[in-house]
């Protein structure tokens, strides 16, 4: 039976998160971020979620001063998972995958202060559920605040496929530890500063001999991307990369991506080359820049993102 909101046991301050890890698909209970979760209504609940004061992935830049907004991309994913799995009633066995996302995060809300615990509220509303033969269809808006003042926003389309359906859309690709076994071995990184980041083995872009082309690095020891083994690479990873994209064309100087629009259209395997490819940024003010950016892999679109950053 589905854990129903009010099995949930309140979260302890500086305790780590009381949801299991298998909820929101984590493994690491140190890298869990949702606490808590109540229903406000019959289509909105209310999760209570914290950000951890340092981590080596989600605090990019070597003055470790800002968080990377895909944190709040991690966070609007373990959200969906935990209440499609509890407040939804959608099996675990199930396989969520997402179709389209948009965020839109406030920059001066990813300060990193010396506050030990930074607590965020998140709102999600699921209007309708479509189900059809073996498969649900969603859609959820989220809103989250921090201490009160608005973080970020977003919308996400997201399906959950019956393991039966999955393994017959995915085929050779539907066992996801034998995959990751034959994931080709990384790329070389392009330098961590030209990619906004302090660690080489958080890039995620190979340099290319076309402008504005990168081929997407894969790497499945990284412990945030990749946390369990998986039969196709994360979208969170995807994510990554056109943010990257865009501080390649920017830099020097760090810029903060805030509204990030993605259109996921195939699965991107692990066994044969992706290539990143962006348009110019242009700044229509002094301090936005717009880029969009084009994924394909064996010569077919597989992503898209639409990419909004400022100084």
């Amino acid at each position: 039976m589905p854990l129903q909101a009010s099995d949930r046991v309140p979260p302890r301050r500086g305790a780590p998160s009381t949801v299991p890890g298998s909820l929101v698909r984590k493994s690491v209970p140190s890298e869990i971020l949702i606490t808590g979760w109540s229903r406000l209504s019959g289509t909105t609940h209310r999760l209570s979620a914290t950000w951890p004061q340092d981590h080596p992935f989600y605090i990019p830049r070597a003055d470790r001063s800002v968080y990377s907004t895909q944190l709040f991309t991690e966070t609007v994913r373990q959200a969906l998972s935990l209440l499609t799995n509890t407040a939804h009633g959608i099996p675990l066995t199930y396989r969520l995958g997402w179709e389209y996302s948009a965020t839109t995060v406030n920059p001066s809300a990813l300060h990193v202060d010396a506050d030990p615990e930074v607590r965020l509220t998140v709102d999600l509303t699921v209007p309708d559920l479509r189900p059809t033969r073996r498969t649900v269809k969603l859609a959820a808006r989220i809103r989250a605040t921090r201490g009160g003042d608005p973080l970020g926003a977003a919308h996400i389309r997201y399906s959950a496929h019956a393991p039966a359906l999955y393994d017959r859309l995915r085929g050779r690709y539907a066992d996801a530890k034998a995959c990751t076994a034959a994931a080709l071995p990384p790329s070389a990184p392009i330098p961590s500063a030209l990619a906004g980041r302090s660690r080489a083995h958080d890039v995620v872009l190979s340099h290319t001999s076309e402008p504005h082309v990168w081929r997407l690095r894969v790497d499945p020891s990284h412990a945030q991307l990749f946390d369990h083994p998986h039969d196709h690479v994360p979208g969170l990873l995807m994510l990554e990369a056109a943010h990257q994209a865009a501080q390649c064309m920017a830099g020097p100087d760090p810029v903060t991506p805030t509204t990030t629009r993605a259109q996921f259209d195939r699965y991107v395997e692990l066994d044969a080359p992706c290539l990143v490819q962006a348009t110019p940024l242009v700044w229509p003010y002094p301090d936005v820049g717009h880029t969009s950016l084009i994924g394909t892999q064996r010569g077919r679109t597989v992503f898209t993102t639409e990419l909004v950053t400022r100084r």
